[in-house]
């Protein structure tokens, strides 16, 4: 398997893991949305795939901009393998590659709403742990925030992208 950043050429590739991953078309068009928000704002985006040995694209993972109170950070979402690939590591090498992209393009903090049984083993810890809240109504071992750089998590609550459509 291979971890690279995604290309042009892998669009319509991303789009269809993602409609294949999740229950309806919701991620996939947020992927859309978030990597156009990203270019309009000039945000940083980062945005890998995972191919196979036989060079097919078989996972993806989105980190984009948020901000924790007024302290930039990157929000994880969505991270999505083709069914026919899930449970062989895809999504955890995904993650691995994700949070080390991250803490070279500079970036300091990635918050996540995902599964708290699957990503502590990636340094997320409860948000709430360190005082940083999200406007949605979620559980709140699920609502989680990782250093990448080792610094002290800022309090305060996540204003993520536009394209995810939550308002702060």
């Amino acid at each position: 398997m291979k971890i690279r950043p995604e290309t042009p050429d892998d669009i319509r590739t991303v789009h269809g893991i993602n409609e294949a991953a999740f229950d309806t078309a919701g991620e996939a068009d947020l992927v859309d949305a978030l990597r156009r928000e990203a270019a309009d704002k000039g945000e940083p985006l980062v945005s890998l795939v995972a191919e196979d040995d036989d060079g097919d694209v078989v996972g993806h993972i989105l980190f984009s901009r948020c901000l924790i109170g007024a302290t930039p950070a990157m929000c994880l979402a969505p991270m999505a393998v083709t069914p026919d690939a899930q449970r062989a590591g895809i999504g955890s090498a995904l993650v691995r590659a994700g949070l080390a992209a991250v803490a070279d393009a500079g970036e300091r903090f990635v918050t996540v709403l995902g599964h708290p049984a699957y990503y502590p083993r990636f340094g997320f810890e409860r948000a709430s742990a360190h005082g940083v809240t999200c406007p949605l109504d979620v559980p709140d071992e699920a609502m989680m925030v990782a250093a990448v750089a080792g610094d002290p998590v800022p309090s305060g609550v996540i204003r993520y992208a536009d394209a995810f459509g939550i308002d702060a």
